[in-house]
């Protein structure tokens, strides 16, 4: 949903796939590994799935930012997708942190939360200044 017009346009202003593909790839394999080197009792692929499934409130800001470009752009337009942005960033933090930061022992809760903090800070940017 990130790309925009026909897939052999190459300066539309949107990320291509692969880009966005290999961020979200790489940040949460990067993350899962550090959960299991500080010492989480959670698999590889529970973490994977949790951090996944949890890029569900960004796909939904994303639609959402969509249809909000379609009106005419302006200050209140910046407005509301920032705040839609930032409700479904705090979603999805919250609800990855619920599992990620319990699997983790209590002195290194703050290192496994960091890099998610991260990750879809990362994401919510790339929503947030997609413009058509």
């Amino acid at each position: 949903m990130l790309q925009r017009g026909s897939a052999d346009s190459e300066n539309d202003g949107g990320p291509q796939f692969a880009e966005v593909f290999v961020i979200i790839w790489f940040g949460a394999v990067t993350i899962t590994l550090n959960s299991k080197l500080l010492g989480g009792n959670i698999s590889f692929f529970q973490s994977l799935c949790v951090l996944g499934y949890c890029i569900l409130p960004l796909t939904v800001a994303l639609l959402v930012c969509r249809l909000v470009l379609l009106a005419k752009p302006g200050p209140i337009n910046f407005i509301i997708r920032l705040f839609v942005v930032i409700m479904m960033f705090v979603w999805s933090i919250v609800a990855s942190t619920a599992f990620l930061a319990d699997s983790q022992p209590p002195s290194r809760k703050a290192l496994a939360v960091y890099p998610v903090f991260l990750f879809y800070f990362v994401i919510s940017w790339m929503i947030l200044t997609f413009t058509p």
